[in-house]
């Protein structure tokens, strides 16, 4: 029943004033345009369609933009097109034919007559850059003081002002951290806070840098992959060599374990001298504030922020002294693919915290065995593998940390700075992968260990 004229309407006047043929929200009195191609649909047509037990869709003619509107099929299936808005009803009369005025079109038209086309647009990712190696050379000189002249001579500005701004930052921070260390004489009342400044500006510095070198290198290679998970449990067993020239301790059993459970990570290791009997021992908890857990790192690009607590024991017996204590620390890690797609594959990371520990010696216990110690690391790493079982990372370090088995090394100026080194962790299939560490500071340390992955899946 007409609502408007309160008269009855038949079924074919219903159908043709209806959504699906553009009657309705369309305005009766456009006129044809000229040269436009129009297409009649018979009554025919119209009472096939009326008997027609599928459902149908209802597009919206009037939207413009949203996409060829499809109408009945005629015979030998072939549909009925007409973009929205370019519909037009040539007679209200019941019994009338029902012109829809075609607007050729470009693009390909779907098939099957019964779906309006999306008016979305497919994303295609942007084509690797070329590998040249002219970028590579200019990368190192000068470019291992100049950060950006790499991706500059290879044509990538963008990159290059990102690069150039990360080390100006860490020039900065370094010259707001040494100035006033050296005018207070690296007072103890203030030599934290000063170098927690000087080490971020030394970080971002060391990172730019590396970031120079990966940009112009990176088209050589496919990068790797975010895991789109990791295992709820991991045992690793190896063997660690420690060269120092003031310990006889040298060889040592290397053990560790990680647990994931959801945003918690849990973590153990051991390193254990038979012959000496120089024992270490790290146990620990992380908990995920930011990002996507360890369990679905695929949910997110690698951009996480940790806070960390630990505790150590190290006995020393042939000295005749145990160290222990605990640590509590921020660690942050930052996809690089952020700053620029030429370091898609590859991360920051760092971390600042502080330790409490202390020395027991035989004897009455003095003010002397207890202190404080600034941690602090920082690092540029990659992802290893591309989907798969095949998944782990490698990562360049600097640790300031001085109380491990590598301790720290001297400086020109006559300071104590911690160590640098290089390890990686990847599993090679889902249930086995290796893990290896080197690392130089007051003694040199290698560590190659096996690695045994329970549960989970790829």
């Amino acid at each position: 029943r007409d609502r408007e004229g309160g008269g009855w309407r038949s079924a074919f006047d219903l159908l043709a004033s209806g959504p699906e043929l553009g009657g309705g929200d369309v305005p009766r009195d456009v006129p044809a345009r000229k040269g436009a191609r129009t297409s009649v649909v018979p009554p025919e047509v119209l009472a096939r369609a009326l008997t027609d037990a599928g459902p149908r869709p209802v597009p919206m003619a009037s939207a413009a933009g949203s996409g060829p509107v499809v109408a009945p099929e005629r015979g030998h299936r072939v549909p009925v097109y007409a973009e929205a808005g370019e519909l037009r009803r040539a007679s209200p009369e019941l019994g009338g034919e029902l012109e829809v005025e075609v607007e050729a079109s470009p693009r390909p038209q779907p098939q099957g007559g019964r779906v309006s086309e999306p008016g979305v647009g497919l994303l295609r990712e942007a084509p690797r850059p070329p590998f040249k190696a002219l970028p590579v050379a200019v990368a190192v000189v000068p470019g291992l003081l100049l950060h950006g002249l790499g991706s500059w001579a290879a044509g990538d500005s963008a990159t290059a002002r990102q690069l150039f701004a990360v080390e100006a930052v860490g020039f900065g921070l370094m010259g707001a951290g040494l100035v006033p260390i050296a005018l207070t004489g690296a007072s103890r009342r203030t030599i934290g806070p000063l170098y927690a400044v000087t080490l971020t500006g030394a970080g971002l510095f060391s990172v730019s840098m590396l970031a120079n070198l990966y940009a112009v290198t990176s088209p050589a290679f496919d990068p790797g992959r975010v895991p789109a998970t990791l295992p709820p449990l991991e045992l690793d067993v190896g063997y660690q060599s420690v060269r120092d020239a003031t310990a006889d301790y040298q060889n040592f059993f290397a053990l560790g374990a990680v647990a994931r459970l959801s945003s918690v990570r849990l973590e153990a290791s051991a390193r254990l001298a038979p012959s000496e009997g120089n024992t270490w021992i790290r146990a620990g908890a992380a908990y995920r504030l930011w990002g996507a857990p360890e369990r679905s790192l695929g949910n997110g690009d690698g951009t996480a922020l940790d806070v960390e607590g630990f505790a150590t024991y190290h006995r020393y017996p042939t000295e005749g002294f145990t160290l222990g204590g605990g640590e509590l620390s921020l660690r942050g890690r930052y996809a690089m693919a952020r700053l620029s797609p030429r370091m898609t594959g590859s991360f920051a990371e760092g971390s600042v915290g502080l330790s409490y520990q202390g020395l027991g010696y035989p004897g009455a216990v003095g003010d002397d065995n207890l202190h404080g110690q600034l941690l602090y690391t920082f690092g540029y790493g990659v992802w290893l593998g591309r989907g798969g079982p095949l998944r782990g990372e490698a990562m360049l370090y600097y640790d300031h940390r001085k109380d491990g088995l590598v301790g720290g090394m001297r400086g020109r100026g006559g300071g104590i700075i911690g160590s640098f080194g290089l390890r990686g962790r990847v599993l090679l299939t889902e249930r086995w992968g290796v893990a290896a560490e080197a690392q130089a500071g007051g003694a040199l340390m290698g560590r190659v260990s096996l690695v045994y992955a329970v549960g989970g899946d790829t």
